[in-house]
């Protein structure tokens, strides 16, 4: 019997749990660089990246041959049993790309929720503090402590109560809705003052540009005064690189364009190319400060998702891949710009890098989502795959590979163009 998505989809909704979403009804057979088919064999541009994991686009050939390698020596010993090679080259490699002058060092887990959750243990056990500082429109996962940090309820935690306390909410900057770097810093401020003491909290985690919550770039000044901030309480600085490392924003790491050394950086998604693999890089002796057995997972650092990191680490040197992201930004944002001169319910274009998105505004300038998923729709019907995002749901965001060329991007921008003249009111 013939595959199609309608079958497919009806056996999914029969034997998948609910809770677990799904942005588009389509199944994919198979998939190559920034294309993919789906089991109808109807083809598709990808801009959507696996949600930021394919900065190196689907099975580049460069990663697959070192999963085959890989795969003919060991798949798992479990590293805190019997330790691999793989393992500590990539440790190597991260302590050299994470900004900051100071001795580091790295511990590898499977997911960005995984690499968060370590980073609050580390920080606390550093510095003896219980509370956390966070921030609107955050998204750091789906475990308990990174729903709490978490600045969006709906989906992520709704309906299941309270979420650990000790986590407070500063503002995060965002000029088109009224929030300055000076209000942000405020809010912090008020935090001290109405909540919790400087001296109770171990960490302020912020993403130098937010994901889930719209691709808001916080500012160089922005996080030179966060910078200051924790340096005067002995505060702990996470910098959440889950979504924006791995060369999406024309750096390895988005914080390096900020000259802001952050004391702990988590990193997940494209930094394996495919594979299940995330940490935490930092000043190694806070990375010390929890002892032996603290730290770890029976598959934390996969050695074949290790040797794939190190592949997709080639890649981006021998394809020039950081260059690559600030050229496509440039391409992209463009055209988006273009499209705003003549459509207005583009509210604002911005991002860092190939790190892009547009906010769409409705004819009262409100927040739009039915725009939003009216776009993602149509898109998909014209053979491009699509993310929204933003607190509101009114943010298209872009994430195509690094390695897609130049006429499949123009390909896909000109559908994005088209989608925004046909849906015009």
């Amino acid at each position: 019997m013939s595959k199609s998505n309608e079958t497919l989809m009806q056996r999914r909704n029969a034997a998948v749990a609910r809770g677990v979403g799904q942005i588009h009804p389509v199944f994919v057979e198979r998939a190559e660089n920034a294309t993919v088919w789906d089991v109808e064999g109807r083809q598709y541009i990808d801009f959507a990246g696996g949600i930021a994991v394919l900065n190196t686009g689907h099975r580049h050939p460069r990663v697959m041959d070192a999963v085959k390698r890989q795969l003919e020596h060991y798949t798992h010993t479990c590293f805190q049993v019997l330790a691999y090679e793989p393992y500590v080259a990539l440790c190597e490699k991260l302590n050299a790309l994470v900004p900051g002058d100071f001795a580091k060092k790295t511990l590898l887990v499977t997911t960005g929720s995984e690499a968060l959750e370590n980073a609050v243990k580390i920080a606390r056990a550093a510095t003896g503090r219980a509370g956390v500082i966070a921030f609107t429109g955050g998204y750091h996962g789906r475990t308990m402590m990174t729903l709490s940090m978490n600045g969006k309820v709906a989906p992520y935690s709704a309906g299941m109560g309270l979420m650990p306390g000790g986590v407070y909410r500063a503002q995060f900057p965002c000029a088109l809705h009224g929030v300055s770097d000076a209000d942000a810093i405020a809010s912090i401020e008020r935090i001290f003052k109405n909540d919790a003491e400087p001296r109770d909290i171990a960490a302020i985690v912020i993403e130098p540009v937010q994901g889930e919550g719209g691709f808001h770039v916080a500012s160089p000044a922005f996080m030179g005064q966060l910078r200051q901030l924790c340096d005067l309480h002995g505060i702990v600085l996470v910098a959440d690189e889950v979504q924006s490392g791995a060369g999406r924003t024309g750096t390895f790491f988005a914080m390096e364009q900020s000259g802001v050394a952050p004391d702990l950086t988590t990193f997940a998604k494209s930094i394996a190319g495919g594979f299940p693999l995330a940490g935490v890089c930092g000043k190694a002796e806070l990375m010390d400060a929890i002892g032996p057995g603290g730290l770890g997972g029976t598959y934390a650092g996969s050695p074949v998702a290790c040797a794939a990191a190190l592949a997709v680490l080639e890649v981006f040197e021998e394809e020039n891949l950081l260059a690559r992201s600030r050229t496509l930004g440039e391409m992209i944002g463009s055209r988006l710009r273009a499209i705003a001169q003549d459509d207005k319910r583009i509210a604002e274009v911005r991002g860092l890098g190939a790190m892009m998105a547009c906010e769409l505004f409705d004819d009262q300038c409100r927040p739009d989502p039915n725009l939003a998923a009216q776009l993602v729709a149509r898109a998909r019907e014209k053979g491009l795959i699509l993310l929204s995002c933003g607190q509101y749901g009114n943010v298209i965001r872009i994430l195509v590979p690094l390695t897609a060329t130049d006429p499949e991007v123009q390909q896909g921008m000109d559908i994005i163009a088209d989608c925004f003249a046909e849906l015009a009111s």
